[in-house]
């Protein structure tokens, strides 16, 4: 697993200082099938990544969210899974809260991570069994044990769209666009949870989820069941991501919803 680390720690910093020139250039914008945006940046990125990765292990399967699925990629005993630009809403309008996001997934469970912020110059990274670092120190989850004024990385609008049948206390909420970012946050200690009622692509998560386990958080769906990844629909209905001590006290709150299931 260490060569494999080598290897996406490498692409994923090459793949930001790409994204830094492409934007420093001026970018190209359009938006994908559903609304959500698109640049050139991410487009360069994700082809750049794609042929550094799948040039060193090409025997590894692909799923990226900038790539059309190939359904060859279940019978792959390992693959990438990629996030060339997550977060790229905040990417194209200039700010400094994105991440490249790349994982090695085996038996539909992450075996290699990383999730590179350039602008921050931080590199989280983790591999199975071998702990989770911030550019090259270990990383643990927080030890805070009450939902009361914790950090919570999620929009101030999910606690208030639903009738909750326990209610939230009041806590310190905070935004980031890119899901990957939060959740490394979450592993670091940052913040002690993010919460995301929603599916979520495995590009969003993978990496994140690996990260976050080997630091000592806890991520779930919002009913606590197990992520998995690299099955035929590639995501999973919804993501909760925390340290220990908090993690039960969300899904008590998040059990009882269900979701609608938009997988085909």
């Amino acid at each position: 697993m260490t060569p494999d680390l080598d290897l996406l720690r490498d692409c994923a910093k090459a793949a930001g200082r790409l994204a830094l020139e492409l934007r420093e250039k001026g970018l190209e914008i359009w938006s994908k099938p559903g609304g959500s945006p698109v640049t050139n940046a991410d487009m360069a990125v994700d082809a750049m990544v794609k042929q550094s990765l799948r040039g060193a292990r090409s025997d590894y399967g692909w799923l990226s969210e900038e790539t059309a699925d190939d359904p060859a990629r279940l019978d792959a005993k390992r693959l990438f899974i990629v996030d060339p630009i997550d977060g790229t809403r905040s990417f194209m309008k200039g700010g400094d809260w994105w991440v490249v996001a790349l994982a090695v997934v085996e038996d539909g469970q992450p075996t290699a991570a990383v999730i590179h912020a350039p602008v921050q110059d931080e590199t989280y990274e983790a591999t199975a069994g071998g702990g989770a670092r911030l550019n090259g120190e270990p990383i643990h989850a927080s030890a805070t044990k009450a939902l009361e004024n914790c950090a919570m990385l999620a929009e101030a609008a999910l606690f208030n769209r639903r009738t909750w049948a326990t209610p939230w206390p009041a806590m310190q909420l905070t935004s980031r666009n890119a899901i990957a970012y939060r959740m490394a946050l979450t592993a670091a200690g940052a913040y002690d949870a993010a919460v995301a009622l929603g599916p979520k692509a495995d590009w969003d998560i993978c990496a994140g989820a690996l990260i976050c386990r080997e630091a000592g958080a806890l991520a779930t769906d919002h009913k606590g069941g197990r992520l998995v990844f690299n099955t035929p629909h590639a995501r999973n209905p919804s993501l909760i991501c925390a340290a220990p001590g908090v993690h039960p006290l969300i899904l008590d709150r998040t059990r009882p919803i269900d979701l609608p299931d938009d997988r085909p």
